[in-house]
């Protein structure tokens, strides 16, 4: 009470008339200005995050420019080099951030929520947010080799029996491999850095403490030698541990400047301290000239991970990965995308599920719906179910699925995944399920608008805050096809458990929140003069009309090649691409990885070629370990926002691919309408499977090797079967697939 009455507005604008600076409140009216008028502005999470990523950005500001003479991160080789095309201009920026190349990958195991990662030059991050580890070779003549400073690097993804990420670099008469991986030791994880040089000349192979990471400066104050010099003790926390005792060990600080250029120094000290957080070391093995590979390594204790309820051990990949729908087609590139992004779904799901390793290491229901989807669909039920047991722990009182202030889709996701889950398991629920159901259904019914002059938005949800980056806070057509599906799924799960008096409560919101919002649409339609849908009723088109294409894929809301979905794609295809992929005009200002593979789900569902390109552009944008970042920079082709390896993304390949085998409709599987003729050229195997539908557990195989593909369907069905089994093979007459055999050799179009 007292904090309401306090006068915090007269004595902010009365300061700031006192000292002739703009007046604070002015300016937030403005700014508020340009948005709908909304409860919550702005979530107080996605502030907090903010400040903590450009506290980081001024820190850079302080510790970079003045210090160029340091070996920096492969991203400030780049963005602050005048001759480089990533360089940005830094005279009027308020902070210093990493807007070029947001590139990293994770190494790890698949149910330990601990995610190491490597930059694409080789720098390993231990530690979330911490320092990290370079390698770096000088040899007898002073010459150095490190990687950061290097225009050719190349790197690659290891995943057998586990996850290596293997950096290669060479210079003059020097080649230097290095690798990266997660081990277990009794039985705490640990991540070991591996290193080999060899060359025709002599040199020393370097093991470099670094205090920094892909975001920028990260402090180390103090690092302390170990007994027997087997390695450092950083910050009095974290031990770094040689398995061979180096020939040199040296120490420099913020005020000695880089320990790089002390690398021929003879030191005896055993440990180094810096006010500023700036010590740097380096362990030198020596390597003589001709000697061939020879293998030098460490490893860092990693924090034991907090267990995920459920967990007993650490299972094994292929053990976590033995019931994951398999993809096999003549395209290396594809196949190896797929592989990767199975593993990579399964590892950012160990703990909670989270949209990347790094930036975004946090929960948001929004990203957990999706990739919980996926992995659903492509046959980790066990897994999407541990999780779904926890959402109800993050429902408010209200009956808000919450995971931040101001957003109003999560109730709709969480109703809607839940729905699909019984689904696509053949009616497996838990019955704990029911009541957050049902309080989630009466939330979105109470949180409607109706009392407003703006008849575009009646029967919708409010004006709310996009972390989806659509623009400022709006009525978000998003939410409101989210919503409608979420109370349908609802509906029918009440209607599944025997609930009939809950679920006409539900389904009679649905149908009446399904009528305003359709008759929004066509308020905005006529109005407009398109069929095309804004993302907004109070917008014009522009690139956000990527949130309205939902009602399509992955809701189904709407018939295939419904010609609103089919205009709104064709805005998108016409004025938002670039290099062939969708750009994202609102604050990503990059290519969308995630969104132009869902923009291609509109055209596969439709029956549109259109939707092939669209899968090219995006598989060319993978990294060499087989990853996207969130948003990509149009010119560097290296990450510009977000996380440097998206959950999202990797999600929405691994369906977009099952899509392309099988696609299932309210009452129909759709076979192979996305396999692409090239792959049918080649005479070779297709296969996929098994992957879960609503009618069982199915996998496709088509032989190419013949004059016609033969296509045959292997299902474990449900009680529920699929009224029509359609194969739509491109080039080749639809065929129906009948019992038993579940067979077709398709026909060529005329």
């Amino acid at each position: 009470m007292l904090k309401r009455l306090f006068p915090w507005r007269f004595l902010l604008q009365l300061a700031a008339k006192r000292f002739e600076v703009v007046d604070p409140l002015s300016v937030a009216a403005r700014i508020r200005g340009f948005a709908q008028p909304s409860e919550v502005q702005e979530p107080i999470e996605l502030l907090r995050a903010g400040i903590v990523f450009h506290a980081r950005g001024l820190i850079n500001t302080k510790a970079i420019q003045h210090n160029l003479d340091w070996i920096w991160p492969y991203w400030v080789e780049r963005q602050f080099n005048p001759k480089d095309l990533s360089f940005i201009p830094r005279a009027f920026s308020f902070s210093h951030i990493n807007l070029t190349h947001r590139n990293w990958t994770a190494v790890g195991k698949p149910d330990l929520p601990i995610y190491p990662i490597v930059d694409p030059h080789g720098l390993v991050t231990p530690l979330h947010d911490g320092w990290s580890i370079d390698c770096w070779f000088m040899d007898d003549e002073g010459n150095t080799l490190c990687p950061s400073r290097l225009k050719n690097v190349q790197q690659r993804l290891q995943d057998d029996s586990n996850r290596r990420v293997i950096t290669r670099c060479a210079a003059d008469a020097v080649k230097m491999t290095s690798e990266a991986a997660m081990d277990e030791e009794n039985p705490e994880p640990v991540l070991r850095v591996t290193a080999m040089a060899e060359g025709t000349i002599g040199g020393w192979l370097i093991f470099a403490l670094r205090p920094y990471n892909p975001e920028g400066v990260q402090f180390i104050e103090k690092v302390e030698l170990l007994a027997g010099r087997t390695g450092w003790l950083v910050n009095g926390t974290t031990r770094v541990l040689l398995a061979e005792s180096p020939d040199k060990l040296l120490f420099s600080n913020y005020g000695e400047g880089d320990v790089y250029y002390r690398l021929t120094e003879v030191q005896e000290t055993k440990e180094k301290t810096c006010r500023i957080g700036m010590v740097t070391a380096a362990a030198l093995h020596r390597v003589e000239a001709g000697e061939g590979k020879r293998e030098f390594s460490l490893t860092v204790r990693l924090p034991p991970a907090k267990n995920y309820p459920g967990l007993t051990r650490s299972v094994s990949w292929p053990e976590a990965e033995m019931e994951a729908a398999e993809l096999q087609v003549p395209d290396s590139d594809i196949q190896f995308l797929y592989n990767t992004a199975t593993r990579t779904l399964i590892h950012l799901s160990a703990g909670d599920v989270i949209p990347g390793p790094y930036t975004y290491n946090r929960f948001w229901f929004r990203d957990a719906c999706i990739m919980l989807h996926v992995l659903l669909a492509i046959g980790l039920k066990d897994r999407c179910r541990r999780h779904l047991d926890t959402f109800a722990g993050r429902q408010t009182i209200e009956g808000y699925f919450h995971s931040q202030d101001g957003e109003w889709d999560s109730n709709g996701q969480v109703l809607w995944l839940f729905n699909r889950f019984r689904l696509l398991t053949g009616g497996d629920f838990n019955p704990d399920w029911l009541k957050p159901i049902v309080r989630g259904a009466e939330w979105i019914a109470r949180k409607r608008v109706f009392n407003t002059d703006n008849k575009k938005v009646v029967g919708l949800l409010p004006s709310g805050f996009s972390a989806e980056h659509f623009g400022p806070n709006d009525n978000y057509y998003w939410d409101d096809f989210w919503a409608v599906a979420g109370l349908y799924g609802a509906a029918d799960t009440m209607a599944a458990r025997g609930l009939v008096k809950e679920e006409e409560n539900i389904r009679k919101v649905a149908v009446a929140m399904e009528k305003d919002l359709f008759k929004s649409i066509a308020l905005v339609a006529a109005e407009k003069n398109t069929l095309a849908i804004p993302t907004s009723p109070n917008r014009r088109l522009d690139s956000g009309a990527i949130g309205s294409i939902v009602a399509d894929y992955p809701l189904q809301l709407l018939p295939p090649g419904d010609k609103r979905m089919l205009a709104t794609a064709g805005f998108l295809m016409n004025n938002c691409l670039q290099k062939g992929c969708f750009f994202q005009d609102m604050i990503h200002s990059g290519i969308n990885v995630y969104m132009t593979l869902e923009l291609a789900q509109v055209y596969l569902r439709a029956g549109d070629a259109r939707f092939r390109s669209l899968m090219a552009a995006a598989a060319s944008f993978a990294s060499p370990t087989g990853h996207w970042p969130e948003a990509i920079h149009p010119l560097t082709d290296g990450g510009c926002m977000g996380d440097g390896q998206h959950g999202w993304a990797t999600a929405e390949w691994l369906m977009l691919i099952r899509n392309m085998f099988v696609m299932d409709e309210k009452d129909a599987l759709i076979i192979g309408r996305g396999i692409l003729p090239e792959w049918l050229q080649r005479k070779k195997k297709l296969a996929y499977g098994p992957t879960l539908t609503p009618f069982g557990r199915v996998s496709v195989e088509i032989n190419c090797r013949h004059t016609r593909p033969a296509v045959h369907l292997t299902a474990d069905w449900y009680e529920r079967r699929p009224d029509k089994i359609i194969v739509r093979l491109p080039g080749y007459k639809p065929s129906v697939m009948n019992e038993p055999d579940y067979y077709a050799i398709v026909e060529e179009e005329e």
